[in-house]
């Protein structure tokens, strides 16, 4: 029987060079880190052997075995003592002062690569499992790379160096210490492969337990209304069980591991104090010698151990940088310098259809229309027909299946891609503040906004209110807008959007939360000026009255 099948161990997602090469790109920009890390770990490696040397020459000494001064053998002792010690806080403050940098910067790209990616119209993974993956997943790259590979240099410089000591001493025991390691590599291959396995299943069912957290606490007044607080808690514990099962598999399977290498671990280091005993007996070893003779096994010993024991490290990478790679699976969007549109400016969709991938039929089928620069357009439709759909396409978010969608002025027209979307400004429905002050989220429109025209586009939204609060553009919000009324961070929303200078302005139910004379006043304000194309997905009755043609979309039939 094929022993992989005998283990459960599946096929990996991605080939271990192709990991590799993900994984050198990566440690660009922690080079410093890692070379600071490695510079540490060999001084502490020289400094181990010199201890070793030092505590010989002293026990020797003073026992007479060897001439020289006993307070200078101490002194050097104690020395050596303090240097350690410098190279255990040396280690402990490229850690803390750059760890978290090379952690921050890696988190930054994955961010700026997710943002950059093409978005297929349906989220791949949930947002907890995400997060998950930008903070345990990253820190642990991180930390492997920075930490991990540079310790594993002075681990096999201390391997190599004790082992050309003791073979100095004892060259038949210095072979026979380290003839047991090819037993552990031949079997690591297999060892790796399950431990993958588990330590997959261990972040998966990390990941939904933080997903359930989010989800809950993200719709708690939800949940209280439906008086679900026990379905939920019952929910997370079926998802912590789970974890818990998973954990308790992988640490079985780790701790049988562990007992066997260390036991014979432990059986060479007994093996090498009997023989070491034997020699002090018959007189060809003095009893400094047998001191050294002792610490040299356990510093071959030692980093043997640290190097067997690297292989759950080396698993536990695997696994997380697999995981960020799926977060890169998805290609990048077409980039590029912005493509800015003289204002105003029009789409045309010529023979647009578009279907999800994971979705029998088409949402959007042979659609074609114009709208025109400088007008107003309402598209309705029943719920299903495909006008968020239609939303996504004229931002550029995803491209149709079939037919194009142009962005054109006067005689010039190009092809729609992300590269035009500089020339939307996008109005979403509901609430979508985030946590700050409003100065904040208005800023996120135009980042270097003067407070004059915040007061422009709060009066043209109007959303002067923002002026009567006692902290002004200053007040602070909760998540999702907490501490206003739904109304209130709906308008402040449409504000943020204003400032962005975009000629094709595009509203998806903007102004579901306002009451129908503030709804006027707004739409008064907004289309007070013809060189802007507006774009309503509406039903409301009141702004349908305000748009000089209407684009009917029906939903097609299954």
């Amino acid at each position: 029987m094929n022993i992989r099948n005998l283990l459960h161990i599946p096929p990996a997602k991605y080939p271990i060079r192709t990991i590799l090469k993900w994984l050198w790109r990566s440690w660009h920009g922690n080079h410093t880190q890692a070379v600071l890390n490695a510079i540490v770990g060999l001084l502490s490696v020289g400094i181990s052997l010199l201890q070793v040397w030092a505590v010989q020459h002293a026990i020797d000494v003073a026992s007479g075995v060897v001439e020289g001064s006993l307070y200078v053998a101490i002194g050097l002792m104690g020395g050596l003592i303090l240097c350690d010690f410098s190279m255990s806080v040396a280690t402990v403050w490229i850690r803390n002062v750059l760890g978290i940098k090379a952690q921050n910067r890696m988190q930054q790209r994955m961010l700026d690569r997710i943002l950059r990616s093409v978005w297929g119209g349906r989220e791949q993974f949930h947002s907890g499992d995400v997060l998950n993956r930008l903070e345990m997943d990253v820190n642990n790259v991180v930390n492997f790379l920075t930490e991990v590979i540079p310790n594993t240099l002075s681990v096999v410089a201390m391997f190599v160096g004790a082992f050309c000591y003791l073979f100095s001493m004892d060259k038949w025991l210095a072979v026979a210490i380290v003839a047991i390691l090819p037993i552990f590599l031949s079997v690591s291959k297999l060892y790796i492969g399950r431990m993958r396995n588990l330590t997959r299943q261990v972040r998966e069912s990390d990941s939904k337990v933080q997903s359930l957290l989010q989800e809950t606490l993200q719709h708690r007044m939800l949940i209280k209304t439906l008086e679900s607080d026990d379905t939920m808690i019952d929910l997370l514990e079926g998802q912590q069980g789970e974890l818990r099962r998973r954990v308790m598999h992988r640490t079985r399977f780790s701790v049988f591991s562990y007992l066997m290498v260390n036991f014979g671990f432990s059986v060479g280091y007994l093996l090498a104090f009997f023989w070491a005993a034997v020699r002090l007996a018959a007189h060809t070893l003095s009893f400094g010698g047998m001191t050294a003779f002792l610490q040299l096994v356990n510093r071959i010993q030692k980093p043997a151990r640290n190097l067997v024991n690297l292989v759950p490290t080396f698993v536990s990478v695997f696994t997380a940088a697999e995981r960020l790679m799926e977060l890169e699976e998805n290609p990048l969007e077409e980039q590029g310098d912005a493509v800015e549109m003289p204002s105003p400016c029009g789409i045309r969709l010529r023979n647009v259809t578009y279907g999800y991938d994971d979705a029998e039929n088409n949402v959007i089928e042979h659609l074609d229309f114009d709208f025109k620069p400088g007008t107003c357009t309402g598209v309705k439709g029943e719920t299903g027909a495909g006008k968020t759909t239609l939303i996504r396409m004229l931002l550029a978010l995803v491209a149709p299946k079939e037919g194009q969608i142009e962005i054109y002025h006067g005689d010039r027209s190009e092809r729609l891609s992300p590269l035009h979307r500089c020339n939307f400004v996008y109005v979403p429905q509901g609430n979508t503040l985030l946590s700050g002050t409003i100065r904040d989220n208005l800023l996120l429109g135009k980042v270097d906004a003067t407070d004059e025209e915040l007061e422009d586009v709060l009066q043209q939204s109007c959303a002067d209110f923002v002026f009567d609060l006692p902290d002004g553009l200053d007040t602070v919000c909760g998540e999702q807008g907490a501490g206003l009324s739904e109304g209130q961070a709906q308008r402040i929303g449409i504000a943020r959007s204003l400032l962005r200078p975009g000629s094709i302005l595009v509203f998806d139910e903007a102004t579901s939360a306002l009451d129908l004379d503030t709804e006027r006043e707004l739409l008064q304000h907004i289309l007070s000026s013809h060189h802007k194309t507006v774009i309503f997905i509406t039903h409301r009755p009141a702004v349908l009255d305000y748009c000089n043609q209407i684009l009917q979309i029906n939903k097609i039939p299954s």
